[in-house]
C-alpha cells in the first residue's frame, strides 16, 4: 500500500536520500507475495501492478501504482510478509531504500502523526469503496477505475484527461471484479456514450462529469 499527499512527499524525500536508483524490466517483480519485507520503493517512472493470488490460484488485481507512489511501506513497518506482488508493467525506475529508512523518518512526531491520519483516511475510504463498489454494475465499476486513474495520474489535454492504461483487458477485468467480456462491453458503452475514447494503452476521458455519474451509479 502507498501513502499520499504531504506525508508521501516527506517519506519519498527521505527514502531518496537513503536509497539507490534501480531499473526494473517489464514483467520483473519488485517484490513477491509472501516475501519478508526489507525494502521500500518510490516509483519514479513507469507503472507497477499490485496483485494477489486467490485460494483457487486466480490472480486478483488490487491496484496500479505510478510515479510518486511509495509501495512496500506497511510490510516494512510491521515486519509481516508481503501481502501482495508488485510487478513492473513496463520499464520501471524506482528508488529502493532499506525498510529501516522508513522507521527512521517516522521518528519525527509530525511525520508519524500525519501518517496515522493518512492511514485512518485510507481505511475510511476503503470501507466506502467496498460499499459503493458492491452496488455498481460492470459499467459503473469500469467507470470508477478510469475515474480513479484520471484523478491520480491523468494529464489535462485540449480534448480531455489522458490516462496511460498499461493493463491487458484481462487485468483490467480482474481489477474491476468482472469478466473480460463484460469489461470490453462496458468500455464500448462508455465510448458510445461519449465519456471516453481509447487508443493503444491509453484512455482519453472526454467527459469527466459523465464518467463520474456512471462511476457513482447516478445514471
Amino acid at each position: 500500500m502507498e501513502v499520499s499527499g504531504q506525508t508521501e512527499d516527506l517519506l519519498a524525500g527521505a527514502l531518496r536520500g537513503e536509497g539507490r536508483p534501480v531499473r526494473f524490466r517489464r514483467g520483473q517483480a519488485l517484490f513477491i507475495e509472501g516475501d519478508l519485507a526489507d525494502r521500500v520503493f518510490v516509483i519514479e517512472r513507469g507503472w507497477v501492478l499490485i496483485s494477489s493470488v486467490a485460494p483457487g490460484g486466480r490472480e486478483i488485481v488490487l491496484g496500479l501504482r505510478g510515479p510518486g507512489d511509495v509501495i512496500g511501506d506497511l510490510s516494512a513497518l510491521d515486519g509481516a510478509p508481503r501481502s501482495a506482488t508488485a510487478l513492473a508493467v513496463g520499464e520501471v525506475e524506482a528508488t529502493v531504500a532499506p525498510g529501516a529508512a522508513l522507521t527512521r523518518v517516522l521518528g519525527d512526531a509530525a511525520a508519524a502523526m500525519e501518517l496515522l491520519r493518512v492511514l485512518a483516511s485510507r481505511l475510511r475510504d476503503a470501507d466506502r469503496k467496498r460499499l459503493e463498489f458492491a452496488a455498481l454494475d460492470t459499467l459503473g465499476r469500469v467507470a470508477w477505475r478510469l475515474q480513479e486513474l484520471g484523478e491520480q495520474f491523468g494529464e489535462d489535454t485540449a480534448d480531455g484527461i489522458e490516462v496511460e492504461l498499461p493493463l491487458s483487458q484481462e487485468q483490467l477485468a480482474s481489477w474491476c471484479g468482472a469478466s473480460r467480456e463484460a469489461t470490453v462491453k462496458a468500455l464500448a458503452a462508455l465510448r458510445t456514450l461519449g465519456c471516453i475514447s481509447t487508443g493503444r494503452r491509453t484512455v482519453l476521458i472526454r467527459d469527466p462529469q459523465a464518467l463520474r455519474r456512471h462511476a457513482s451509479g447516478a445514471v
